[in-house]
């Protein structure tokens, strides 16, 4: 019965054996287009328990992979076209609001093959065409769909500083340690990577990383050092005619204007950016101004004026499935009317908020939890309070983010004095 499969099926068989997850039967047709046959040949390979079906995937037992596994990957033709269809699928930029952002959440399942494929590729061969490039849109899929970290970052910091690839490699690794919550790291490595941006003299992308910096120190707590950080990146925009980064620039300043009690300055360069961004300009961006309008304007103590704020940046995000910015902004439409003693919409908003949080960003879901442990701790639902805490803290320490680690155990602690009393 293998022999009738034709020659093609040893191939296979190598191929499903070198993915740590098999072999995906939804992306059959775009991974193996040449072969015509090809449910056929996987429907044999199953009936002759050299592969098995489970989750959606052709996978294959330890024994057998370390048996059938390419001894050295590039030897099989197989496996390099398969390479290059991970790979040209990769290439593409994908931002929200954009052509093809959607169209990438087929990372959040096939990413632990791609992160196999790229960990393989830039060890035997690193100075293959294009791979680092590959490996820094892999990271940006994953910012954007799956949220968590890569095995591949010392590999990255070891490139030497004057890689071509270094810096957008390091770029797209510090917002993944900013999405899992550990921003010292982050911030480091932006450091670094404004000083390889600045030797190279590239003002663009010096000031695209000057914004990344001030968006990581906000964060910390590191307002001042922000706000000059969004003055120095918007006046090099504004010589380059840059439209979108003075936006985005405005954005980063009202939100460290924010942190820094400047309220009346920072609704200002809110209100800047949107108008920068009339009619149906960047609408992504547009619907981060509304959220941090919705924070200054409940910081004056203007309730009403922010809710509408929040629920403006909703009404953009929902028909897009942004799904951070919806779990952001219901995230902070909870917390606002928890505080205003509006217990049952809270709720409904927090629930809201972990379900889009749920779809790929699990930090952000943690976050949520714990503002969900806080609601009930309010409500004096110890043992709830306690579950949901605990799952958050379980979160954040697996993904390092230690400042948030350290507040859900506090909380922790006052939830068990409480109950104990």
């Amino acid at each position: 019965m293998f022999c009738e499969l034709g020659p093609d099926a040893r191939d296979l068989l190598g191929v499903i054996a070198f993915f740590p997850q098999g072999v995906n039967e939804n992306n059959l047709g775009w991974l193996f287009p040449a072969l015509s046959n090809r449910m056929n040949i996987f429907d044999k390979l199953c009936t002759l328990s050299l592969t098995y079906r489970s989750s959606g995937f052709v996978m294959m037992l330890a024994p057998l992979r370390s048996y059938l596994c390419p001894k050295d990957p590039r030897s099989s033709p197989l496996l390099r076209t398969i390479k290059g269809h991970y790979f040209a699928r990769l290439s593409v930029l994908i931002n929200p609001g954009q052509p093809g952002f959607e169209e990438g959440r087929w990372i959040a399942s096939e990413d632990m093959n791609v992160e196999h494929l790229l960990d393989v590729f830039t060890t035997i061969d690193p100075n293959s065409g294009g791979v680092w490039t590959i490996c820094a849109r892999f990271m940006q899929h994953l910012y954007w769909h799956k949220g968590r970290l890569v095995i591949l970052g010392p590999k990255i910091e070891g490139l030497p500083d004057d890689h071509p690839s270094k810096p957008e490699c390091l770029t797209q690794l510090s917002l993944l340690f900013d999405r899992v919550g550990n921003r010292t790291e982050g911030k480091q490595i932006l450091l670094h990577i404004l000083k390889l941006w600045r030797e190279r003299g590239d003002d663009f992308r010096v000031a695209d990383t000057l914004m990344l910096i001030c968006n990581v120190g906000r964060m910390l707590g590191l307002h001042e050092e922000g706000i000059q950080q969004a003055r120095e990146a918007l006046e090099i925009f504004k010589r380059l005619n840059n439209i979108s980064g003075q936006a985005q620039c405005l954005e980063l300043l009202a939100w460290s204007l924010r942190g820094d009690n400047q309220l009346d300055a920072a609704k200002e360069a809110a209100s800047r950016a949107i108008d920068l961004l009339s009619g149906d300009r960047d609408q992504f961006q547009v619907c981060r101004c509304h959220r941090v309008l919705g924070k200054i304007w409940y910081s004056k103590g203007e309730t009403e004026k922010a809710i509408d704020h929040f629920e403006t940046a909703l009404k953009i995000a929902s028909p897009a499935r942004w799904h951070d910015q919806l779990s952001r902004n219901h995230y902070e439409l909870a917390d606002l009317l928890f505080k205003e003693g509006r217990f049952d919409e809270a709720h409904t908003s927090i629930e809201r908020a972990k379900s889009h949080a749920a779809i790929d960003d699990p930090y952000y879901l943690a976050c949520a939890t714990q503002l969900q442990a806080r609601f009930w701790y309010g409500q004096g639902k110890f043992e709830e309070a306690k579950s949901e805490a605990l799952g958050a803290a379980d979160v954040f320490e697996r993904f390092g983010a230690a400042k948030d680690l350290e507040e859900c155990r506090a909380l922790l602690r006052d939830i068990e004095e409480k109950w104990e009393s």
